[in-house]
Protein backbone atom coordinates (compact mmCIF):
# COMPACT_ATOMS: atom_id res chain seq x y z
CA UNK A 1 0.00 0.00 0.00
CA UNK A 2 0.92 3.56 -0.53
CA UNK A 3 -0.51 6.50 0.80
CA UNK A 4 0.21 10.73 -0.44
CA UNK A 5 -0.55 12.19 2.45
CA UNK A 6 -1.46 16.40 1.88
CA UNK A 7 -2.62 18.34 4.81
CA UNK A 8 -5.50 20.71 3.61
CA UNK A 9 -7.00 23.90 4.37
CA UNK A 10 -10.51 21.99 2.82
CA UNK A 11 -10.69 18.85 0.25
CA UNK A 12 -13.73 18.00 -2.13
CA UNK A 13 -14.29 14.86 -4.32
CA UNK A 14 -16.78 15.59 -7.38
CA UNK A 15 -18.20 12.51 -9.77
CA UNK A 16 -20.12 13.48 -12.81
CA UNK A 17 -20.22 16.89 -11.21
CA UNK A 18 -21.74 15.77 -7.90
CA UNK A 19 -20.02 16.68 -4.73
CA UNK A 20 -19.38 13.02 -3.31
CA UNK A 21 -17.05 14.06 -0.37
CA UNK A 22 -15.78 17.05 1.40
CA UNK A 23 -13.86 17.57 4.57
CA UNK A 24 -12.25 21.08 6.24
CA UNK A 25 -8.76 21.25 7.67
CA UNK A 26 -7.36 17.83 8.07
CA UNK A 27 -5.91 15.00 5.32
CA UNK A 28 -6.38 14.16 2.20
CA UNK A 29 -5.10 10.50 1.62
CA UNK A 30 -4.36 9.40 -1.79
CA UNK A 31 -4.24 5.71 -1.52
CA UNK A 32 -2.72 2.91 -3.63
CA UNK A 33 -2.78 -1.02 -3.10
CA UNK A 34 -0.40 -3.53 -5.04
CA UNK A 35 -0.32 -6.58 -6.72
CA UNK A 36 1.39 -7.94 -3.46
CA UNK A 37 -1.02 -6.60 -0.63
CA UNK A 38 -3.45 -9.62 -0.70
CA UNK A 39 -6.96 -9.77 0.39
CA UNK A 40 -5.83 -10.14 3.85
CA UNK A 41 -3.33 -7.18 3.74
CA UNK A 42 -6.37 -4.76 5.31
CA UNK A 43 -6.67 -6.74 8.22
CA UNK A 44 -2.68 -7.05 8.48
CA UNK A 45 -0.25 -5.22 11.07
CA UNK A 46 1.31 -3.52 7.91
CA UNK A 47 -1.44 -1.90 6.93
CA UNK A 48 -2.76 -0.69 10.53
CA UNK A 49 0.64 0.62 11.09
CA UNK A 50 0.11 2.72 8.35
CA UNK A 51 -2.95 3.92 9.12
CA UNK A 52 -2.13 4.77 12.60
CA UNK A 53 1.08 6.21 11.26
CA UNK A 54 -1.17 8.55 8.98
CA UNK A 55 -3.22 9.83 11.84
CA UNK A 56 -0.47 10.44 14.04
CA UNK A 57 2.39 12.34 12.21
CA UNK A 58 2.69 15.14 14.11
CA UNK A 59 2.15 17.64 10.78
CA UNK A 60 -0.42 20.17 12.20
CA UNK A 61 0.83 23.74 13.70
CA UNK A 62 0.63 23.91 17.98
CA UNK A 63 -0.41 27.18 19.28
CA UNK A 64 2.89 28.38 18.50
CA UNK A 65 2.92 27.08 14.60
CA UNK A 66 5.19 24.78 15.42
CA UNK A 67 4.00 21.02 13.60
CA UNK A 68 3.73 19.15 17.25
CA UNK A 69 0.03 18.12 16.36
CA UNK A 70 -1.46 14.71 14.85
CA UNK A 71 -4.41 14.89 12.91
CA UNK A 72 -6.32 12.87 15.69
CA UNK A 73 -4.91 15.62 18.19
CA UNK A 74 -6.22 18.64 16.06
CA UNK A 75 -10.06 17.34 15.49
CA UNK A 76 -9.02 17.34 11.74
CA UNK A 77 -11.07 15.49 9.24
CA UNK A 78 -9.64 12.43 6.79
CA UNK A 79 -10.61 12.37 3.03
CA UNK A 80 -9.36 9.06 1.13
CA UNK A 81 -9.66 8.81 -2.36
CA UNK A 82 -8.72 5.47 -4.06
CA UNK A 83 -5.73 5.93 -6.78
CA UNK A 84 -4.08 3.19 -8.39
CA UNK A 85 -2.13 5.45 -10.44
CA UNK A 86 0.36 5.19 -6.85
CA UNK A 87 2.00 2.15 -7.98
CA UNK A 88 2.60 2.92 -11.75
CA UNK A 89 6.31 1.93 -13.01
CA UNK A 90 7.39 4.24 -15.77
CA UNK A 91 10.96 3.07 -15.97
CA UNK A 92 10.59 2.33 -19.90
CA UNK A 93 8.98 4.30 -22.37
CA UNK A 94 6.28 6.83 -22.28
CA UNK A 95 3.10 4.95 -21.16
CA UNK A 96 3.34 3.98 -17.84
CA UNK A 97 2.85 0.13 -16.65
CA UNK A 98 0.22 -0.87 -13.91
CA UNK A 99 0.77 -4.15 -13.63
CA UNK A 100 2.02 -3.53 -9.81
CA UNK A 101 -1.17 -2.48 -8.67
CA UNK A 102 -3.69 -4.74 -7.13
CA UNK A 103 -6.09 -6.14 -9.42
CA UNK A 104 -9.41 -3.60 -8.91
CA UNK A 105 -11.45 -6.59 -7.31
CA UNK A 106 -8.77 -6.82 -4.49
CA UNK A 107 -7.96 -3.14 -4.06
CA UNK A 108 -11.66 -1.99 -4.06
CA UNK A 109 -12.41 -4.80 -0.57
CA UNK A 110 -9.08 -3.39 0.80
CA UNK A 111 -10.09 0.06 0.39
CA UNK A 112 -13.95 -0.16 1.20
CA UNK A 113 -11.58 -2.04 4.74
CA UNK A 114 -9.42 0.78 5.17
CA UNK A 115 -12.70 3.18 4.74
CA UNK A 116 -14.27 1.12 7.85
CA UNK A 117 -11.33 0.88 9.87
CA UNK A 118 -10.29 4.72 9.79
CA UNK A 119 -14.05 5.39 10.01
CA UNK A 120 -13.49 3.69 13.38
CA UNK A 121 -10.44 5.73 14.55
CA UNK A 122 -12.09 9.41 13.50
CA UNK A 123 -15.83 8.68 13.99
CA UNK A 124 -17.54 11.03 12.33
CA UNK A 125 -14.25 12.60 10.68
CA UNK A 126 -13.68 10.34 7.67
CA UNK A 127 -15.14 10.96 4.35
CA UNK A 128 -14.18 9.18 0.70
CA UNK A 129 -14.27 8.96 -2.74
CA UNK A 130 -15.46 6.81 -4.97
CA UNK A 131 -14.11 3.68 -5.90
CA UNK A 132 -13.07 3.51 -9.72
CA UNK A 133 -15.31 6.18 -10.62
CA UNK A 134 -13.62 8.94 -12.28
CA UNK A 135 -13.56 11.54 -9.63
CA UNK A 136 -12.19 15.43 -9.50
CA UNK A 137 -10.07 16.08 -6.54
CA UNK A 138 -9.71 19.93 -5.52
CA UNK A 139 -7.65 20.91 -2.56
CA UNK A 140 -6.20 23.44 -0.61
CA UNK A 141 -2.58 21.90 0.05
CA UNK A 142 -1.85 23.74 3.43
CA UNK A 143 1.94 24.48 3.99
CA UNK A 144 1.98 22.81 1.34
CA UNK A 145 2.63 19.82 3.12
CA UNK A 146 2.93 16.35 1.28
CA UNK A 147 4.39 12.71 2.87
CA UNK A 148 4.37 9.71 1.22
CA UNK A 149 4.37 6.42 3.16
CA UNK A 150 4.97 3.22 1.20
CA UNK A 151 4.05 0.04 2.78
CA UNK A 152 7.65 -1.29 1.78
CA UNK A 153 9.02 1.03 4.25
CA UNK A 154 6.78 -0.94 7.19
CA UNK A 155 7.05 -4.50 6.19
CA UNK A 156 8.92 -6.96 8.18
CA UNK A 157 9.99 -4.16 11.16
CA UNK A 158 7.10 -5.77 13.07
CA UNK A 159 5.25 -2.78 11.68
Amino acid sequence: MRLVLQRVRQATVAVAGQDVAAIGPGLLALVGFGRDDGPGFADGPVCRAMLEKALDLRIFPDAEGKCNVSLRESGGQLLLVSQFTLYAACRKGRRPSFADAAPPAVAEALYETLVARAAGLLPGQVASGRFGADMDVSLVNWGPVTILLDGADFAGRGA
